[in-house]
Parts: C-alpha cells; sequence; structure tokens
C-alpha cells in the first residue's frame, strides 16, 4: 500500500508533522505540530532538517528546533530510530511519498519509548550496546602475529552468518518486544531481558572458527537472569528488524545451544 501511495502523492504539498517533544530527561513530554513543505522523495530527516530551519509550530509559535540523531542516512549505522506512525523504524528511509502522499496528511514522530529520553527524539542506547558486552558480541584475538589463512566456511554457512552479521544494532527489536522493558536503573540492567539482538548476536560469533572459542562464556551468561528463557516468544523482534534477520530462528538455535551446553556441564561436574 505505501508504494501504491507514491504514485498518488501530489507535487508541492505539505504534510504535517506531529512530534512528541522532551526537553531533557525527566522533564514533561509535550506535542508539537508543524507544517512542512515536501519535496518528492523526501524523508522524514530531510523533513526534520527544515523544521530545524524553520521552528515554528503550526499555530504560529516560535519554537526550539527538533532534536534527533542521525548518522549514515543510509539504513546502515542504526541511530536515526524512532517511532513514526506508531511503528518503529528508521527514519532516514521512511519516505514522505509512501505515508503522506495527500496536502494536509499527518505524520506523528515519537521516540523509541525503551530507552531514556535524552531530547526530543533523541535516546540514550547505552544498554543496548551493554548487553552486546554480556555476551561479548566480537571475536577474540587468537595470537599476536600471522598464523597464515584463517578458518574456511562453506557458501551456505557463510551465507547464514552473513545474515546474522547485517544487524545494525538500532533497536527496533528491543522497542517492539514487550519483555524488554525500560530500565534505567545501570545495576540492573545484567539481570533485565537482554534482548533479541544480543542473542542473535551471540548465535553469529558462536558460529565463527575463531568466536566460537567464546561460545562457553556467552551460553553461561545467556542462561542465566535476563536471558534467553527470559524471551516470551512474541516474534514482534523479526516483524519490526529493517534488515529482516531470522531473530526468532536466532533465539531457538541459542535456546537449544544453552540447554546443551548445560547438561554438558552437568556430566562434567562443572555445575
Amino acid at each position: 500500500m505505501r508504494r501504491a501511495n507514491r504514485k498518488k502523492a501530489v507535487e508541492g504539498r505539505s504534510v504535517i508533522f506531529k512530534i512528541k517533544r522532551c526537553d531533557g530527561p525527566g522533564k514533561p513530554s509535550r506535542w508539537e505540530s508543524f507544517k512542512v513543505p515536501v519535496e518528492q522523495g523526501g524523508n522524514v530527516i530531510s523533513s526534520l532538517k527544515w523544521i530545524a530551519a524553520n521552528p515554528i509550530t503550526t499555530e504560529g509559535t516560535k519554537t526550539t528546533p527538533v532534536v534527533w540523531d542521525s548518522g549514515c542516512l543510509e539504513e546502515v549505522c542504526g541511530a536515526c530510530t524512532m517511532v513514526i506512525n506508531g511503528r518503529v523504524r528508521q527514519s532516514c528511509s521512511c519516505l514522505i511519498d509512501e505515508y503522506a502522499p495527500l496536502e494536509g496528511d499527518a505524520i506523528t514522530l515519537e521516540p523509541m519509548s525503551k530507552f531514556p529520553v535524552i531530547r526530543d527524539l533523541w535516546v540514550d542506547r547505552a544498554r543496548l550496546f551493554h548487553n552486546l558486552t554480556r555476551v561479548k558480541a566480537w571475536v577474540p584475538i587468537d595470537g599476536t602475529y600471522n598464523m597464515g589463512a584463517g578458518p574456511k566456511e562453506t557458501p551456505e554457512h557463510q551465507q547464514m552468518r552473513y545474515a546474522l552479521s547485517e544487524c545494525m544494532s538500532c533497536g527496533c527489536c528491543l522497542d517492539a518486544c514487550p519483555q524488554f522493558t525500560k530500565v534505567e536503573d545501570e545495576e540492573k540492567w545484567d539481570t533485565s531481558f537482554i534482548g533479541a539482538h544480543a542473542i542473535s548476536q551471540a548465535r553469529l560469533f558462536n558460529e565463527h572458527g575463531t568466536g566460537k572459542l567464546l561460545k562457553g562464556d556467552r551460553y553461561e551468561e545467556l542462561a542465566g537472569a535476563g536471558g534467553v528463557s527470559d524471551c516470551g516468544n512474541a516474534q514482534n523482534c523479526v516483524k519490526v528488524c529493517p534488515k529482516g534477520i531470522p531473530l526468532t530462528e536466532s533465539i531457538g538455535a541459542v535456546g537449544r545451544g544453552t540447554t546443551v551446553h548445560a547438561i554438558k556441564q552437568f556430566f562434567q561436574g562443572k555445575e
């Protein structure tokens, strides 16, 4: 339907942006609306830039420029993620022609709900990156000198891992997940649900020839509080992932791997 909207997009139209704003952490939120002229092919970021240059509401009140985060503008970095018309996604790839093709159509922008708001549409995603450190989402150094070619992979295995590697840590899966709740107390991060993104990255590095050296550590973390067993199987994560990463497959694979690891530890007397 959105692609069909492109064909009926009216040139020279203006669109109403309804934006949920907040002046800083702990401060009350408010709604402000802006009437924005739209160029063909324009996206939400280009509209936010227009508002920044012309911060006047539809009531004619001059206000402060709207604050948001962005980086690559190519749906690669994940920084510009926000809630658009009630659905979390990247704003750089959100085309106005698809969402608001007619004169006077409205688009609603809100910050992600699972992370603390820094200001307006900009949130603090520190917990997202912290959870990646919990599962050691990296390949460890296996030597300090040239040891020759690395481990080989079959094309099929390589293709599977490539799909997992496309994660850009945008946070869409977390914002849509009913088990991943907003936790501002950093001392509670390590016992709160870790999220689909970290579980999938654990699978990615467990499948790496050198990364699997830390497989046991990853399974130990994911078997504890806030680990893979806390997933409620809502499957919202896979529905909103902008890269189409098979997150539910990763959750299932890591769940099985964690169980096998626990059984091995038991029979080896390492429980």
